[in-house]
């Protein structure tokens, strides 16, 4: 097999490079920024040239990072290594891999439906193809994103008809921007955790159009705060950073806002059903589209998605990896911090935020 499973993650033997490793590496191919896919301290890394300011701010700019546009095709070791656009975040990218005639694709994590803060996913045929299933069962059917903005927009204007701070959760490296690029920005203000304004910046230094953001940390921001759209990681729920803005509406942007319940279970007043996953549609959609009959399937519901792939003609198996997708809780994309932002703003309170 061109692609196996060692310990330290996904390993092409021929070109001697692992695919989103588990560790420190000495050559490691990124599908994409996030912390569960790019790990610290490897020797040299490969990756998509749009997600290049996303790299270097998360893993540090002084890293070995070569970059590729997408479509572009480098050799190593004999094997032709390209990245395609996966429309998971920005500079999101699945990996082709071909050598001997056998060509295979690892998806890292991708959705289909379109998004402006990237570039949106492209089929890529193979023999051998690794899907995430992070959302893989039936239940999974997200509605318009841009319905989705509009419950949002009407729920930022009820709460400054009540005098109270609209905080919406969202993960602060591609969810975060994606609500931001999709709101009605005239509505009012819009201030940012620390960790997702400076994710932000990187959006914008890579051409992504943004609106106007402020950094969510100085006291003299009081009177604005009223009318304002606070955007926060779902790791400062419940922080004592969030007393600043006195009463509040708290709302969580996520694919798991779907199931009965969990709104209740995260304690806050709105669920809105946003993923930068695919959902059970979008995976069929893309397995089919790619031509393999070699499914690999990762984190997610593995187990269902692979038992139904195989009854549909596939030649399906699950792929153990570490990664774990969208998480209910605080997130992968929460859980893997570069490092801990802890700044003291005007009033004496300790922020504590990821610098994703």
């Amino acid at each position: 097999m061109l692609l196996t499973t060692t310990a330290q993650g996904l390993y092409c033997s021929v070109g001697d490079f692992y695919i989103d490793p588990w560790v420190s590496v000495p050559k490691a191919v990124i599908t994409h920024a996030h912390g569960d896919h790019a790990r610290w301290g490897c020797k040299k890394y490969l990756a998509a040239k749009d997600g290049e300011h996303l790299m270097r701010t998360r893993l540090g700019k002084d890293i070995d990072l070569q970059s590729l546009r997408y479509g572009e095709q480098i050799a190593i070791n004999g094997v032709r290594v390209s990245f395609h656009p996966a429309g998971h975040v920005l500079g999101s990218a699945q990996v082709r891999v071909e050598h001997g005639g056998h060509v295979w694709v690892a998806s890292g994590d991708y959705k289909i439906h379109r998004d402006p803060t990237c570039k949106p996913f492209e089929p890529v045929k193979c023999h051998h193809f690794i899907t995430e299933s992070t959302f893989g069962m039936p239940i999974y059917r997200w509605p318009e994103p841009r319905e989705v903005f509009k419950e949002v927009n009407q729920w930022w204007l009820e709460n400054q008809a009540e005098d109270r701070t609209s905080v919406i959760f969202a993960y602060s490296l591609g969810k975060a921007q994606r609500v931001l690029t999709g709101i009605d920005a005239g509505l009012g203000p819009i201030f940012c955790h620390g960790a997702v304004e400076t994710l932000n910046a990187a959006y914008r230094a890579s051409g992504v159009t943004m609106p106007e953001t402020e950094y969510a940390g100085r006291g003299e921001q009081r009177k604005a705060w009223k009318r304002a759209l606070v955007v926060a990681p779902p790791s400062a729920q419940g922080s004592v950073w969030l007393r600043k803005f006195g009463e509040i509406s708290t709302g969580f942007a996520s694919g798991w806002m779907m199931i009965r319940g969990t709104r209740r279970r995260k304690a806050v007043d709105r669920g809105f059903v946003l993923s930068d996953h695919a959902d059970w549609p979008g995976l069929l959609e893309a397995i089919k589209a790619t031509g393999a009959e070699n499914i690999y399937v990762t984190h997610g519901y593995t187990a269902q998605m692979t038992q139904w792939l195989n009854t549909q003609g596939y030649q399906a198996q699950v792929l153990q990896t570490r990664f774990t997708g969208e998480r209910l809780d605080a997130g992968a994309e929460e859980s893997e911090d570069l490092a801990t932002e802890v700044t003291e703003d005007t009033e004496g309170e300790a922020e504590v935020g990821s610098a994703e």
